[in-house]
């Protein structure tokens, strides 16, 4: 998912070393930030408060003690994601014959924001899993849907997203990077994606495809147990490690008909994109929170002097409530669209990304400067703060394909 930066295909699947860090910071200061130590309004479905509150609680006993190893080492955390599943963390855009709570891509922020106050690795990963809820809930491939979805929804399959490329394909700013052959029951599928999360041996993905014979898309849910689909290792991250990141390449991968998404498929991205984009912003919403909450542990012993510097904690909290009602309102105004989105509904969508990326930067450089020298000690939360920070303003869509695609709208009137 993440732009700009190259891959080697000959790479091996096999977990690379990682070097890891024995930090001096200070032990107090170390410990992540407590998911329920950000305080929000009360959810007005009870049942989706009780799941989030069940989300905090696994967030608070087995995600907080693992950030440093999944930060620091790479772990991928995926028993913990097997228990976010089995809280609901995946199951608020689905609907109750599918294992969901219905849809509510509101409470799917909400459940993105909750793990990503502790941990950006694992609420991305975790805003991985719900899109792919969200691909199986809009095709009309009933029986992939019947099949598929209800073992996502739970969190008893992990699945990534691989969207990256027609993304940026659909916003004019890259080619299609994989083609596909129609052969007697499916496709063969041929080509690489530089950068698919969450996946493991086992996990499924999104794929989208161009047809050979013509310039019109195909999108189907592949995995690596799948003849000719192979996962390679990537470069090593400067944060994000334990998200299961590799590239995907596709050599002659046979991929059957039952396992199509969308074939054309324009317009069911279109369909999917408005979501794919907002509930990234609980990442954002999240991130912030967790910045804030550590500059207020400096407050009584720094506050005589943080003073002077820009960026506040009560400037960041109207900032962040500001742009956590925005996000929640238009998840609900998408829950019950009933047709194609308004330009004017898709500006806020992207604007609302795009402000999730910035306030991630404006947040953790903030939580840098306040905690000062401490910050700069390598394995402090601020530092880990400040390199998740601009992933969330790299992942696709980065901040500059959303400037993009807002310039384009606002063209388009």
């Amino acid at each position: 998912m993440l732009q700009d930066i190259a891959v080697n295909p000959d790479s091996s699947v096999d977990s690379k070393p990682v070097e890891s860090s024995t930090s001096t910071y200070p032990a107090d200061l170390l410990a992540p930030v407590d998911a329920m130590a950000v305080s929000e309004a009360p959810l007005s479905e009870a049942g989706r408060s009780e799941t989030i509150a069940t989300i905090q609680s696994v967030v608070e006993r087995d995600l907080n003690p693992k950030v440093q190893a999944i930060d620091l080492e790479g772990e991928y955390p995926d028993q913990i994601m097997h228990k976010l599943g089995a809280s609901g963390a995946f199951q608020q855009a689905v609907a109750p014959e599918f294992g969901g709570e219905g849809i509510s891509l509101k409470g799917a922020i909400q459940s993105i924001e909750e793990v990503s106050k502790a941990c950006l690795s694992t609420g991305f990963i975790a805003w991985c899993q719900v899109a792919c809820t969200w691909y199986l809930q809009n095709t009309h491939n009933q029986a992939l849907k019947a099949e598929l979805l209800p073992k996502v929804a739970s969190g008893e399959v992990l699945s990534g997203t691989g969207l990256s490329n027609p993304m940026k394909f659909f916003a004019g700013i890259e080619k299609i990077a994989i083609k596909a052959t129609k052969v007697e029951g499916g496709y063969i599928l041929n080509g690489q994606l530089p950068w698919v999360s969450n996946l493991g041996p086992g996990h499924y993905f999104g794929v989208v495809a161009q047809h050979a014979t013509d310039d019109s898309s195909l999108m189907a849910i592949v995995s690596d147990e799948m003849e000719g689909v192979s996962l390679r290792r990537c470069g090593q991250f400067i944060a994000l490690e334990g998200t299961g990141t590799f590239a995907c390449v596709f050599r002659d991968a046979f991929v059957p008909e039952n396992y199509l998404l969308a074939d054309p498929c324009e317009n069911y991205i279109e369909q999917i994109r408005p979501g794919f984009i907002l509930t990234q912003v609980g990442m954002g919403l999240g991130l912030v929170a967790g910045c804030i909450q550590l500059m207020q542990r400096y407050q009584r012993r720094l506050g005589h002097v943080n003073c002077f510097l820009d960026d506040q904690p009560s400037d960041l909290e109207a900032e962040l409530t500001a742009a956590r009602q925005h996000a929640y309102g238009l998840g609900e105004e998408l829950d019950q669209l009933d047709g194609p989105i308004s330009k004017s509904l898709m500006r806020d969508v992207v604007q609302a990304r795009l402000t999730a990326g910035e306030m991630s930067v404006k947040a953790a450089n903030a939580a840098m400067l306040h905690a000062g020298a401490r910050a700069y000690v390598h394995g402090s939360p601020e530092e880990r703060r400040l390199r998740e920070a601009y992933f969330v303003a790299i992942v696709t869509p980065a901040i500059k394909q959303l400037k993009k695609m807002l310039y384009a709208l606002t063209k388009e009137g």
